[in-house]
């Protein structure tokens, strides 16, 4: 006579389960979950971008500055249409902050290779001394953030921020296409 292996059941032969109900919904998207994420998101844009406000008040420079500087460091040589494109803001927007800029030494201008209209704009020195000092300042609290948070809350920060952009936004950080790509 055999004798049943243990893993069997009486009858000799596994039995699976009834079909389970199909998984809950792990994001809750209710309107106290959405207001809550508006306040995260307002409340963390807030401190983040506060340790740089406090240098670029020094300089009499504001945020549009620092948006200015951190994309021209990031993409020397670009030009004041893909700087619009990454920026959206207007024309007369940026002319402002580009003067301003130009005019205290942190960017410097240049005519196009090919077309000499376009204007190429680099940060000088000055601008990327500058540039590095405000990143400095944000790259502390973004670290403390991710070493509080652990890897898989980066990742899924990652994943958020990434599911807010337009479809321009991603192919600029993936490096297939430009800001303007929407």
């Amino acid at each position: 006579m055999l004798k049943a292996k243990p893993h069997e059941s009486k009858a000799g032969r596994f039995v699976p389960p009834p079909k389970l109900p199909p998984p809950t919904p792990v994001v809750d998207l209710s309107d106290a979950e959405m207001r809550l994420a508006q306040d995260l998101l307002f409340f963390a844009y807030r401190d983040f971008t506060n340790v740089a406000d406090k240098v670029l008040e020094e300089l009499d420079l504001g945020r549009a500055h620092h948006r200015a500087l951190h994309f021209i460091g990031r993409n020397p040589g670009i030009t004041v249409s893909g700087l619009l494109a990454i920026l959206r803001i207007t024309k007369q927007s940026l002319a402002r902050v580009l003067n301003a800029l130009v005019d205290q030494g942190f960017v410097s201008q240049a005519p196009g290779f090919e077309d000499r209209r376009l204007r190429l704009l680099t940060l000088t020195d000055k601008g990327q001394a500058l540039e590095q000092r405000l990143f400095d300042a944000q790259c502390t609290k973004i670290a403390q953030a991710y070493r509080e948070s652990g890897p898989q809350a980066v990742q899924g920060f990652r994943n958020v921020m990434r599911a807010m952009m337009d479809k321009g936004a991603r192919a600029y950080m993936d490096g297939t296409g430009s800001a303007e790509d929407a």
